[in-house]
């Protein structure tokens, strides 16, 4: 090759690469521009106080100053149906013009797999932008119990609170014993965590089934610190290593369909505490979004708020792990999701 046309290259690449640079700077100023001077709405999927309302308003506080052009961030609570009601407004009311963004809960992305006729929604469809956490659960019985290992549920029954049927901690006990053979018993009618943990306390059942490991140890770190309560078993994406030897649930699983039946199962845990956009929000914008968002959550003053909250911030993931997750999820075999139906509809 000659030098002339060496030197060619070199320009056309030079060019190519100035393109795309100015390309770029054109999309962010035409992000800016759009969001100069708007208010953009945060839909909680929970009511006032909980802590996704709590983790949702402290990105709100920081989340404008690295959104191109710094909107207003206002948050807006829309309980009902376990989150489904926020996602559905999302999908099927909100603007698609990058000015509505929504928290949910874990599960709610997965109803529609489980068949639940209120989630109408197709979550292929929606743009996820990032996530602060992921959850490992913990099966609990409190200290003064005679029960000291899980394996003590396969010759007896071992109560566990919940609030009904349907509630995510009567659906993982029954999970447990769906894979490992052992006896949960489920005792329903306490409102909500924490009349679980006065009935533990009391003596009225035995423990809780599911504890997110991040509440337990920032609301009961006495029980913990005093040797109040007994971990039983751990279960979620990964093991938690705060939680040292307390077995892991997909270890002591060895059939493989129970395994892939766990690992669809746990999703919601991997997927933690979720934010998305509506479909067809321009492309720009979901990705100023998604930007904005992980650079929140590695903001120090945003951490500093979050452990001063007692909120977890993890296992940051991004729209795209999000996006891979739920596919990966919903590509569970048939025979596979039917039996989480089963789990769920009892």
């Amino acid at each position: 090759m000659g030098k002339l046309s060496r030197a060619v290259i070199h320009v056309a690449a030079g060019a190519c690469v100035a393109f795309g640079a100015a390309t770029a700077r054109a999309g962010e100023t035409d992000v800016a521009d759009f969001y100069r001077g708007k208010s953009v709405s945060l839909i909680v999927s929970t009511t006032a106080g909980s802590s996704y309302d709590l983790m949702s308003r402290a990105i709100a506080r920081f989340i404008g100053k690295y959104i191109p052009g710094a909107p207003a961030v206002v948050v807006r609570n829309q309980p009902g149906a376990g989150g489904i009601a926020a996602l559905n407004a999302l999908y099927h009311v909100a603007p698609r013009d990058g000015l509505t963004l929504a928290g949910v809960q874990g599960s709610v992305p997965f109803e529609p797999m489980l068949g639940t006729k209120e989630a109408d929604f197709d979550p292929s469809r929606l743009n996820w932008l990032g996530s602060p956490s992921s959850e490992t659960c913990v099966t609990t019985v409190w200290g003064g119990s005679n029960v000291m290992s899980i394996g003590d549920a396969r010759s007896r029954e071992i109560t566990m609170g919940s609030s009904g049927a349907n509630a995510n901690p009567s659906f993982y006990a029954r999970l447990i014993n769906a894979v490992l053979g052992v006896k949960l018993r489920l005792v329903f009618g306490y409102p909500g965590q924490p009349d679980v943990f006065i009935a533990m306390e009391k003596g009225e059942v035995d423990g809780h089934s599911c504890v997110f490991w991040s509440a337990l140890s920032s609301t009961r770190p006495d029980w913990l610190r005093d040797g109040k309560v007994r971990l039983l078993l751990q279960y979620g994406p990964a093991r938690e290593p705060a939680l040292g030897a307390t077995p892991f649930l997909a270890d002591l699983v060895a059939n493989p369909d129970d395994r892939v039946l766990v690992a669809a199962a746990q999703a919601p845990l991997a997927l933690g505490r979720p934010y998305v956009m509506p479909p067809e929000t321009p492309p720009e914008r979901v990705a100023a979004m998604r930007k904005a968002l992980m650079a929140v959550f590695a903001d120090a003053e945003f951490l500093a708020e979050t452990k001063r909250l007692g909120l977890a911030v993890n296992a940051r993931q991004t729209g795209e792990d999000m996006q891979d997750l739920i596919a990966r999820t919903y590509a569970t075999p048939a025979p596979i999701v039917e039996r989480l139906r089963r789990l769920s509809a009892q």
